[in-house]
């Protein structure tokens, strides 16, 4: 592997994005606001704990599919920008390649510290994480189910990109499933992607 994951964090780590009065930030060819992890985390625990018990499933369900479409929009526009292609694309040699280094652009902008521990190609990653956004149990206390909706949304649109077909048609080609979590009182998060499976 030629990806240098810690320069790769040093380097984007310093890139400064400015939101417009309107609090949207052109960047990456898409728009992106920069809003408090307080605004997502409140939006999605009111949703889980408002809905039916019945009906939480199918609500992790869409916040996790928000996310994905998310992940998959801007992480398309990540690996085009000039800033990919200046400090990123000279080490890249293979789809792994693509894969570890936009972990770890996830890494430098404070998504997650996020670990790949195994990546079968177009087959299957695992990913360890810790600092991602429903991780802080302080703040938001601990869980009884898993709740990195944002984490798990990225994870698979991550794979989409690069193992799926050709942007915007390879969206929900993965999927991933959280194992373990911090907001469980694990040690780390664990994110598991596979290929989508029909129902």
């Amino acid at each position: 592997m030629a990806i240098n994951k810690a320069h790769i964090i040093q380097e984007m780590a310093k890139i400064h994005v400015q939101g417009n009065q309107q609090g949207v930030i052109p960047a990456f060819n898409v728009y992106i606001q920069q809003l408090p992890i307080d605004f997502w985390n409140g939006f999605a625990r009111r949703i889980i704990n408002y809905v039916p018990e019945d009906l939480i499933g199918a609500a992790e369900a869409l916040l996790i599919n928000a996310a994905h479409e998310c992940g998959y929009h801007t992480g398309y526009g990540i690996i085009h920008s000039p800033e990919w292609k200046k400090i990123i694309a000279p080490m890249i040699q293979t789809p792994e390649d693509t894969i570890h280094a936009i972990f770890a652009v996830l890494t430098a902008w404070g998504w997650a510290k996020s670990n790949i521990i195994e990546l079968q190609p177009a087959q299957k990653l695992i990913l360890h994480a810790d600092n991602y956004y429903e991780s802080d149990v302080v703040r938001y206390g601990r869980t009884t189910r898993p709740c990195a909706y944002m984490i798990q949304g990225i994870c698979g649109a991550f794979m989409d990109l690069i193992y799926g077909q050709e942007y915007p048609h390879g969206i929900n080609t993965f999927q991933c499933q959280q194992t373990k979590g911090l907001e469980l009182g694990d040690d780390y998060g664990e994110f598991i992607v596979t290929p989508q499976t029909s129902n």
